[in-house]
């Protein structure tokens, strides 16, 4: 295992990866990006060293990495797209550096993972019977990486909900509950009433990788941790939390509206996002819930940003608020599950 505090992020780009590298940054490791397309062949930028390359490319990343303790596998196509092409290749060309390096692997989990038969709660070894395609190829991720940990390879993987945070531009959150870029009028929900989900705020996540990450060395070979995020009792808080800070912000309460499953429908045929959407649509008509007792165990206490807090640092990152409005003062709370329609 690699002694170094220098990290490869592949994925630096996106929301997750790039959460995960400003936080490693700010904790003092050199950071190196993989980026396709670089202007240039290695660029300093932001604090870290960005690095043209393709995850596809298995040299790209093998000399990447030389050099670094830690690889943070954070790479997904966009919007769906290419899964069953370009994950499991990708996944190897990580698994193939680390081995090369001695380089811990990072894996931000997901629910997918798991099928109807495990919900409510999941633990850490709740059975993992997908449902979805893009589930199927999350369960062969991990006993990929599974393999590689028993090949001396040590793996770290931390599972959460659903992400949101001002850089989670592919998310639920930005696709599904506001609309990026525009004042909130409306706030949907796409739960069914009264079920509960969870959700993670990206810096929180990635303070999580990062204090698992200065405790590498006492870990064992293949490890894997559950946040409990922010827990959506009822399926109505993270709508009310939104609903408060547009209100405080700018005075004008935004409605509540169930998310229009029926044009996600409509739509599956033609719109491969759409399709995907509906593919998991089950995790939002029964609770999710994560359980984060060994991750407690390890480290004593879970990243936590008060909800509101971290809704309106998404917000405004999202470009749903101006940054330029003064916060007014706070309102009473709202009763969400009043002001949801039917």
């Amino acid at each position: 295992m690699g002694s170094t505090n220098t990290a490869l992020i592949l994925g630096a780009t996106g929301g997750i990866g790039g959460e995960v590298a400003r936080q490693l940054r700010d904790s003092g490791w050199d950071v190196r990006a993989l980026q396709r397309g670089a202007a240039h062949p290695v660029e300093q930028r932001d604090g870290m060293t960005w690095i043209r390359g393709d995850a596809m490319i298995a040299a790209d990343v093998r000399s990447a990495a030389e050099g670094c303790s830690v690889i943070v596998h954070a790479v997904n196509p966009p919007g769906y797209r290419r899964w069953s092409e370009l994950v499991l290749p990708m996944l190897d060309n990580t698994i193939a550096a680390a081995r090369a390096v001695g380089a811990t692997i990072v894996l931000p989990g997901t629910v997918y993972n798991f099928g109807p038969d495990a919900l409510p709660l999941l633990t850490e070894e709740s059975p993992q019977h997908p449902v979805t395609r893009k589930g199927a190829i999350r369960v062969e991720m991990e006993r990929r990486l599974s393999k590689a940990s028993e090949a001396g390879t040590q793996v770290l993987i931390v599972r959460a909900g659903d992400f949101f945070g001002s850089m989670a531009k592919n998310s639920w959150f930005s696709q599904g509950l506001v609309k990026p870029g525009k004042p909130v009028r409306v706030v949907s929900i796409p739960n069914s009433r009264g079920v509960g989900h969870n959700w993670a705020y990206l810096p929180d996540v990635a303070r999580t990788m990062v204090a698992l990450l200065s405790r590498r060395a006492s870990l064992p070979s293949f490890n894997s941790f559950h946040m409990a995020g922010q827990w959506d009792a009822d399926g109505t808080q993270m709508a009310a939390a939104i609903q408060r800070v547009v209100e405080r912000r700018t005075g004008r309460l935004p409605r509540i509206a169930a998310f229009p499953w029926w044009l996600v429908s409509l739509a599956s045929p033609v719109v491969t996002t759409f399709r995907e959407l509906l593919e998991m649509r089950y995790v939002w008509k029964e609770p999710v819930n994560l359980d984060n007792t060994r991750l407690l165990a390890e480290l004593g206490r879970e990243p936590h940003t008060p909800l509101e807090e971290a809704v309106e640092a998404t917000l405004s990152g999202l470009g749903c608020v101006s940054t330029s409005q003064a916060p007014r003062l706070a309102s009473p709370p709202i009763d969400a599950a009043r002001s949801r329609c039917a």
